[in-house]
């Protein structure tokens, strides 16, 4: 299967690893500019990522991979898989892009975090050929996909799209549209006051993500979680689900939007409620 991967950064380079490692041809697109060297780099790190799972799997053909930032290259292929910053202008962007490159017979899977694929199906030439599968970070490794049915998504669209993730070896749960969906509706306001209590000084971050494994049985807690996803990214999520719910709950904790701005991010800066790269890994 041809397949286009909009969006080369962290989960978009691991659904186009995953989607090389399962065989197909794969055209990556990103902005003008983008530093196409970091996305070769991130395809080794994906690599050795998935030797957690597979330890005897296969390094994968780079060259069934095309990097481009023009449009134009999603007019042929079968499945396009988009996966922008979670807010709506860049997503209204890409879906324009995506009608005037005449993509009107690819079936789109919107990996979104909180964006109701009903409102992104509106956008788009078919609203039919869309719907929501949500990768989960790092998508080498976690084999569970939540797929998102929008109201007008087609059987045809989800069978088709179903046989895709089989085919990356993939389990998907199938769920009905909602803003954040099943596990961002839960997930946000747990991470939200986690980063509270933590700058209230009620605990740690660590002792916080302590308790939730060693009482909830959870391998990551919730601030090491949000490290993971990108704190950036949580704080956009959140403004998503207060826009789509009006409830308070998902006002983004002073934690949070201070760390995005000093650029404390989580693991992909280095820093976030814990360290990266050094020896010292703690809060």
């Amino acid at each position: 299967m041809k397949v286009a991967v909009v969006g080369a950064g962290v989960i978009g380079t691991g659904v186009a690893y995953s989607c090389l490692r399962a065989g197909h041809e794969v055209t990556l697109l990103d902005r003008p500019g983008k530093d196409w060297e970091s996305v070769h780099a991130a395809m080794r790190h994906h690599h050795r990522l998935s030797l957690i799972t597979e330890p005897r799997g296969r390094r994968v053909d780079l060259a069934r991979l095309t990097c481009s930032h023009d449009f134009a290259e999603v007019a042929m292929v079968e499945l396009i898989v988009e996966n922008v910053t979670e807010t709506w202008e860049a997503k209204r962007e890409v879906y324009a892009s995506l009608r005037l490159a005449g993509a009107d017979r690819s079936f789109i899977a919107a990996n979104t975090s909180a964006i109701p694929i009903d409102r992104l199906a509106r956008e788009a030439s078919d609203p039919g050929r869309v719907v929501g599968v949500h990768f989960m970070n790092p998508v080498p490794v976690i084999d569970m996909v939540e797929v998102v049915r929008g109201p007008q998504t087609s059987v045809e669209t989800l069978d088709a799209v179903g046989a895709f993730l089989t085919g990356m070896g993939k389990r998907a749960v199938v769920v009905n549209d909602a803003p954040g969906f099943v596990i961002n509706r839960i997930l946000m306001v747990m991470v939200n006051q986690a980063a509270q209590l933590a700058d209230e000084g009620i605990a740690s971050p660590s002792d916080i993500d302590l308790l939730f494994k060693g009482c909830l049985g959870h391998r990551m807690g919730p601030l090491r979680t949000a490290d993971l996803i990108g704190i950036d990214t949580v704080v956009n999520t959140l403004d998503v689900l207060r826009e789509a719910t009006g409830d308070a709950v998902f006002t983004p904790a002073g934690r949070l939007l201070a760390m995005v701005g000093t650029r404390s991010l989580g693991m992909k800066t280095g820093r976030g409620f814990f360290n990266y790269g050094t020896e010292d890994d703690s809060d």
